[in-house]
């Protein structure tokens, strides 16, 4: 089936998808301007792998740093599409596009809450919910990824994935079950160790890292003479 030639369109139609998205962003920012003078001049906002505050930042920081970034990154993946050269191929992972935004502002938005209510006193476990939140999103993002097609800003983007489609499309279904991996392992973890979930979290992160750019790499080495996109 041929693809229509600009694949992506910013269009209402596409934004009002992403209602769920509003709701966040805007409870996240109203819930900071509650936040902003109940908080003390001396804020968490980083922790050590036992829970404990190792970071501390202004009012301003803890209460909005988060919303305005979680902002930023959403309307920066609206953008970024109409400059791809192969933006065309966005419409064969649309859907999976719009999760990866629900999912990234949603990771945020859980830890922001967490972060926010143990500024303000509450007795909250910062690892389980970042490990949890983002353990899930790697789930999502693995069980999807083969699904994405060849473009210069979503998925696996390393020299050799960039200059053959072949080493693409299979990259992303090893790279795919990584993810998954790494996100059971985390999710595994967590009832057992916070620290033992980050280091599942990073290490399988990492090996994901260094495997998709090694495979892709190898790939495109022991590819037919004369193959190309």
């Amino acid at each position: 089936m041929a693809e229509p030639k600009n694949g992506y369109r910013l269009s209402w139609e596409e934004v009002r998808r992403d209602w769920p998205i509003w709701i966040l962003l805007t409870g996240s920012v109203a819930a900071g301007l509650w936040a902003y003078p109940r908080l003390p001049e001396r804020v968490p906002i980083h922790w050590d792998l036992q829970g404990r505050p190792n970071g501390w930042g202004s009012p301003f920081t803890a209460a909005l740093g988060i919303p305005l970034l979680s902002i930023g990154i959403y309307l920066l993946m609206l953008v970024t599409p109409l400059i791809d050269p192969k933006r065309a191929n966005y419409a064969r992972f649309t859907g999976f596009y719009r999760g990866l935004r629900w999912g990234l502002v949603g990771v945020l938005t859980a830890t922001y809450a967490a972060a926010l209510a143990y500024g303000l006193g509450h007795p909250v476990d910062i690892g389980l919910f970042a490990a949890l939140a983002v353990g899930l999103l790697w789930i999502y993002i693995g069980n999807s990824l083969g699904r994405v097609r060849y473009n210069y800003f979503v998925g696996i983007r390393t020299p050799w994935t960039l200059a053959d489609e072949t080493v693409w499309q299979r990259t992303h279904r090893v790279g795919g079950r990584l993810f998954v991996l790494t996100g059971l392992l985390t999710l595994m973890a967590l009832p057992f160790s916070r620290a033992g979930a980050f280091w599942a979290l990073t290490g399988g992160s990492l090996v994901t890292v260094i495997g998709t750019l090694v495979y892709s790499a190898v790939l495109y080495l022991l590819r037919p003479p004369g193959s190309g996109q």
